[in-house]
């Protein structure tokens, strides 16, 4: 395994990683479709279905920082596709739990099993990127990305065919893309620095800066406040303000998340080229004038906004993860966990934040207020280290 090239990205074991990934997301994204569903059939209350987005997004962001730690220090592969099995069973099982104890269980324990699947496959996302780890993380991210938005795409006709008890199919995905996992693991294991006879991250030189990290995190942070405000409110803005149908609203709102996914593999070879730091601060700059557009816009140009707002937004994901890596080299397992999962489990936070400022001033206020928080983030990335 030691002859294999590292210069640019390998796209056969980054393809993996990337199709793990969005199998993995494609669990995250399955929680919001069924709470409708769950609402109808099992007379869940509102506060109890909400509880579910927050128990999803807690097991599978805040606990990821713990894998990372425990991934540098004990490098365990076959959390890859353990993480991703039990992921898609979690799920699967959530539609044919009998009772909300259960079905709360079965959401937290497929949290836990994303939470296990990321920082080490973005450790080995960054050994496999070689010398243009931007695109090559920018590639793992789309994964991510594209799985988030097909989870209600792949639950919801699912359900709609054979009930709740149409989530059981979600393993069946889930199961394959694990073994394949499990028979690309040899291959991506030659790619450790180890096995190719060069220095362990343990024995690097280079010393970790948690002052450009933490400065990071409080961008990628904001980011989130940004991104889990416009996940929450698009929809109904259109319906509200817009005076669209809801549908138009949920439209405009897959755009953008498609928009983010192309603007991944994008942005991701622009860091490259110019600079992780330049195009993270660019995409701050971009932001508000982009959403201030979007709220002068109509339907149909602010759809098209909106895209440009997912792909500045949902893009930069790579970039940031390859920045924290590099801050801590030595605790890349651990940078992974906190720039995919704590920070942007923390800018979920600001959901319900915002939406108290739109039960106090109205929709189109909350959409101001989001335009203007990638400021914070633009002197957070000001801040950072010119040379990345």
């Amino acid at each position: 395994m030691g002859g294999l090239a590292i210069e640019g990205v390998d796209r056969r074991a980054m393809g993996a990683l990337s199709a793990g990934h969005l199998f993995t997301d494609v669990n995250q994204g399955a929680v919001a479709a069924l709470l409708p569903f769950l609402v109808a059939e099992r007379g869940l209350s509102l506060a109890a279905a909400g509880a579910l987005v927050t128990a999803a997004t807690l097991s599978s962001s805040v606990v990821q920082p713990l894998f990372g730690v425990f991934s540098d220090r004990r490098p365990l592969p076959l959390l890859m596709p353990l993480g991703l099995l039990v992921g898609g069973v979690g799920i699967a099982l959530a539609g044919v739990a009998p009772s909300y104890p259960l079905i709360l269980l079965c959401v937290l324990v497929s949290g836990v099993g994303v939470a296990a699947f990321h920082p080490e496959a973005a450790r080995f996302a960054n050994y496999v990127s070689g010398s243009r780890r931007a695109r090559g993380m920018s590639f793992f991210s789309v994964g991510g990305n594209a799985g988030f938005a097909l989870g209600p795409i792949l639950t919801t006709p699912l359900v709609l065919l054979f009930g709740l008890p149409g989530t059981l199919f979600l393993a069946l995905p889930a199961a394959l893309m694990a073994v394949v996992l499990v028979v690309e693991m040899p291959r991506m294991v030659g790619f450790q620095p180890a096995a190719r006879g060069e220095a362990s991250k343990k024995e690097t030189t280079e010393p970790e800066r948690w002052k450009p990290f933490a400065l990071m995190v409080g961008v990628v942070t904001v980011r989130s406040f940004v991104y889990f405000g416009l996940v929450a409110f698009v929809a109904t803005y259109y319906a509200q303000v817009l005076g669209t149908s809801a549908a138009w609203g949920n439209t405009a709102l897959a755009i953008m998340l498609f928009g983010g996914a192309a603007g991944t593999l994008v942005i991701g070879p622009l860091a490259d080229r110019f600079g992780r730091r330049t195009v993270l601060a660019a995409s701050m700059v971009l932001l508000p004038a982009l959403i201030f557009a979007f709220t002068l816009a109509g339907p149909l140009w602010g759809t098209g906004l909106l895209a440009l707002v997912g792909a500045a937004t949902i893009g930069t994901f790579g970039v940031t993860v390859v920045l924290g890596q590099e801050y801590l080299p030595g605790r890349i397992g651990l940078a992974a966990g906190v720039t995919m999962g704590l920070s942007i489990g923390l800018g979920g936070v600001g959901a319900p934040l915002l939406g108290l400022v739109a039960d106090a001033r109205g929709l189109p206020f909350t959409m101001l207020v989001i335009a203007a928080l990638p400021l914070l983030g633009l002197v957070f990335a000001g801040l950072l280290p010119r040379k990345h």
